[in-house]
Order: structure tokens, then sequence, then C-alpha cells
């Protein structure tokens, strides 16, 4: 049965029937949260940013961008580490268990958050109460991309020469169950074309082995696909939002190129374990939304085609489990599923 998405609170919820006893030990816990707070200001030690990728793709990158002015503003170091593997499911895992004081948490897209547990996928820890939601980051389209020696100019040429050849052509991931999976499965169900899918351990992998011919067609981020398109190591054909790149004008829509109405991309936040502490939760917070007004920050992410999301750190949870919900169904009415 698959997961629910994040609730509205980011945290554990309460459990009926618990009644006074949980209330009072509920309010002792905090007490006793505040005292410690208060004798050790967080942070006062090196913060871990767990990044579920291998070094090279969008996810890395973007965390490694904000690290050092988190950083600089907490007077703390922040350090990356990047557990790769299932399509970020391993990080969002060992984020999920660890202690629930701000020293370890997540820089994670949306797949082991709400495109996973939407496709059915069995998870190793619950998004819907083990993941305490901190800040949105941004959102970002994906960028179809071909190797080079692809017989395929334009997305009609690929449709064209999938149909040909069913199950020849054969297309990477970043890992089943997450966005560049999805944005794979929706082109073979709306195009209607049967390519087989070649999972990897996260986006840099797959662009690697993409370049080097070993695949065929990947639905990358625009941070790690597109300067690959610029050198000419790779070919563009076409991005999943529906309006054009303002910093990448000549590449079309997979709308406009015959695929009407199609719309997918990846967006980014930071999570923490449940039960965060609220002196902690308002740190973070306050800190990272001051990273994002950063103007190095702010000119990264519009070279990179990343936007900043439409909501705000305390609405942050309910997006999420919005995003789960509209994957949901496009998944049940398209039929993807996570295998």
């Amino acid at each position: 049965m698959p997961h629910t998405p994040i609730r509205p609170s980011g945290t554990f919820p309460h459990k009926a029937g618990e009644g006074r006893r949980s209330v009072l030990l509920g309010a002792a816990a905090a007490l006793i949260a505040g005292r410690a707070s208060a004798q050790n200001p967080y942070p006062d030690r090196t913060i871990k940013l767990v990044v579920g990728y291998p070094p090279g793709g969008p996810n890395d990158l973007l965390a490694r961008i904000l690290a050092p002015k988190l950083a600089e503003l907490l007077k703390q170091t922040v350090v990356i580490d990047n557990r790769g593997g299932s399509n970020g499911e391993i990080a969002a895992a060992m984020v999920a268990k660890a202690p629930a004081d701000g020293y370890t948490i997540l820089f994670s897209s949306n797949g082991p958050v709400t495109v996973a547990p939407a496709l059915g996928r069995k998870l190793p820890y619950d998004p819907a109460t083990e993941l305490s939601a901190i800040m949105p980051i941004g959102a970002s389209p994906m960028l179809l991309v071909v190797r080079p020696d692809l017989p395929a100019k334009d997305v009609k040429e690929l449709i064209a020469l999938a149909k040909a050849a069913p199950g020849k052509l054969n297309g990477a991931s970043a890992g089943t169950g997450g966005m560049t999976h999805l944005g794979l499965e929706l082109f073979k169900s709306v195009a209607g074309v049967d390519i087989v899918h070649v999972p990897y351990k996260g986006g840099g992998p797959a662009m690697t082995d993409l370049m080097a011919g070993q695949v065929d067609i990947y639905f990358g981020g625009v941070p790690t696909a597109l300067p690959h398109v610029r050198s000419g190591k790779l070919r563009g054909l076409a991005v999943t939002s529906l309006a054009r790149l303002a910093g990448a004008a000549e590449i079309p829509t997979l709308h406009e190129s015959g695929l009407s109405g199609f719309d997918a991309g990846i967006w980014y936040g930071v999570f923490g374990p449940p039960n965060l502490p609220a002196p902690v939760l308002s740190t973070l917070r306050a800190t990272f939304a001051t990273v994002m007004a950063d103007a190095d920050v702010k000119r990264y992410f519009v070279d990179n085609a990343v936007d900043a999301l439409p909501t705000t750190p305390e609405r942050f949870a309910q997006f999420a489990a919005d995003d789960f919900v509209k994957w949901q169904a496009l998944a049940k009415r398209a039929n993807i599923s996570a295998d």
C-alpha cells in the first residue's frame, strides 16, 4: 500500500486517545529541550547536509551552492554527505532515523519524498511521518537530451525512431521512482512508444553513460544537462515545462512538439527528522531564507532555470502533500508504476 503524503505539520501526528498523560509528557519534553537549547545554542557543531545522489547531479550541485552560504551564516562547518542509491531513498531513510537535533538534514528533490510513494514504491521510511519539511528551495523543468549521434534531431523524429524499433532504444533515469524516471514513463505513455528503462544511482552517472553512448535518452535536470548541450556533448530536444526556458529559448517544449499539455518538473527542498525542536526549525528556516536571498545564489538559480517554489516554509509540507496527490493521480491515469 503506498505511503501517504507528508502531513501539513511535517512531523509525527499525535495518536487519538493519548490523553492528558501524553500532553504532560510532551510539555515536559519541550521544557527539557528548551533548557538544553538555552545551554547549548544551536548550532554548536558541524551540520551534515545529506544528498541522496552521487556528486555531479543537480541535487549535489545545488546543495554545494547553498552549503558555504549556510556555513557562513551559522558560523559552523556544513559538510555534504553524498549517500547515493535507490533514487535518494537511502539518504531519506538515514535522515528519517537521525536524532531530531538539526545536525543531520536532507537536501532532496521530490523523487524520494512524493514521487516514489505516489508510484506505490515500498520505502524503508514513511515520508508522511518521518520527515519534517524545513524549507522549499526551488523548482525546475527537465530537459530531454539524447546522445549526440542518435539519428533524431527533434521530438517527432525521436518518436518515429522509437516506433520503428519498439524496445530497441533505452532511457536512463537517476533511479527508479524519481522524476527522471517518471518523465521517461510519462513520455512513453503519451507518445505511445516502447523504450527500455535503465535506472542509475544518480543523475551524474546517467549523464556520463549518455555522453559515452551507453544509453540513448535521458530526462535530466537543467543544471546538469544544459551545459552539456551547450558544449555539444548532448543534443537537447525539448524541455518539460509548458513555456520555453528564458535562458535557452532555442529549445522547444514537449508541449509544442506534439505532446500537448506535457508538464513535469523537479522541485527541491530541505527536510529533517521528525519532531525537530521549534528553536532549531526556526533557525534553519530563517537561515535558509537568507541564503536564498543571496545575490550569488539567485544568479545561479536564474542561470540554471531554477525558480523559487510558490510556497512558504510554513506551507511547504502541504505543498509536498499536494504534489503527492498530483503524481499519484497521473500515475494511475497513465498506468505508470515504480517497477
